[in-house]
């Protein structure tokens, strides 16, 4: 129903409606995701991990000659359903534990990086040299509730600070609740930071004989804002956990990732 006025479709569900989710996700469930778990138990030659979270998918293999031939069999199952990957957004990288020597040893550059669920996934290492996968808040992301952010308060110029406050605190603590995961910090730091100024020169607008200086802004989001702490655990915490849907493989990091969306 659009003002008032129902229609009847017979293919896919109306864009940005409530249900669209649950029935995409039913949908896949047959579609991709039993295939999936089928494919990997009987043709993966090696370790494969699967990651779905709606329409976006993570798949990571142990071989290279798994992803390549899973990505071809991908495509023609989502063609049985009028389905089709995401051109620019399906990629085959080398990703992982020994990425790194790998492509050093072919004279190539640093491992790719990917995005999944606002975030972007980084081979790194640990202070102790160790492999480490490393999630830093995306940058257009970031810059797009800030940009949400400042209209919002453009137009709260003439509240009290009180008032400005709590609604910040409120805005930066659901960033934080998101964002907050281990490797994280920096990006929780800078963002911080910038709603911090954005707040600043409001306050400096509205009055061009308030000082608003570093020091009296900084007090004010010493107050009222959340500091910038981690709070999701790492994901050996997650993984140590176990149930009868336990999957053994969860703990084993991909060597190579095909990452994509359909749509």
């Amino acid at each position: 129903m659009e003002d008032g006025i129902v229609t009847v479709s017979d293919k896919g569900t109306g864009q940005g409606s409530v249900i669209s989710p649950l029935l995409a996700n039913l949908y896949l469930h047959y579609v991709f995701d039993l295939w999936a778990e089928r494919w990997r138990r009987r043709e993966a030659a090696g370790n494969m991990i699967i990651v779905r979270y709606a329409d976006d998918l993570i798949v990571g293999f142990e071989h290279e000659a798994d992803a390549r031939r899973f990505l071809d069999e991908m495509r023609k199952r989502l063609q049985e359903f009028a389905l089709s990957l995401h051109s620019e957004k399906t990629r085959l990288i080398e990703f992982g534990r020994f990425a790194v020597e790998n492509r050093k040893r072919r004279g190539l550059g640093k491992p790719e990086t990917f995005t999944f669920l606002g975030f972007t996934f980084i081979c790194s290492k640990t202070r102790r040299g160790k492999f480490q996968i490393k999630r830093k808040s995306r940058r257009d992301r970031m810059q797009a509730k800030l940009q949400a952010i400042k209209p919002e308060l453009r137009r709260s110029m003439h509240q009290p600070i009180p008032q400005q406050g709590r609604w910040l605190q409120q805005v930066v603590t659901g960033y934080f609740n998101y964002h907050a995961v281990p490797t994280n910090s920096s990006s929780l730091s800078a963002f911080l930071f910038h709603v911090t100024n954005l707040w600043r020169r409001t306050l400096q607008w509205r009055s061009q004989k308030d000082g608003m200086t570093w020091e009296r802004i900084k007090r004010l989001a010493d107050h009222w804002l959340p500091k910038p702490r981690i709070l999701h655990p790492w994901p050996e915490s997650r993984f140590a956990v176990r149930h009868p849907r336990w999957e053994p493989y969860a703990r084993i990091g991909p060597v190579r990732i095909c990452a994509g969306g359909a749509r």
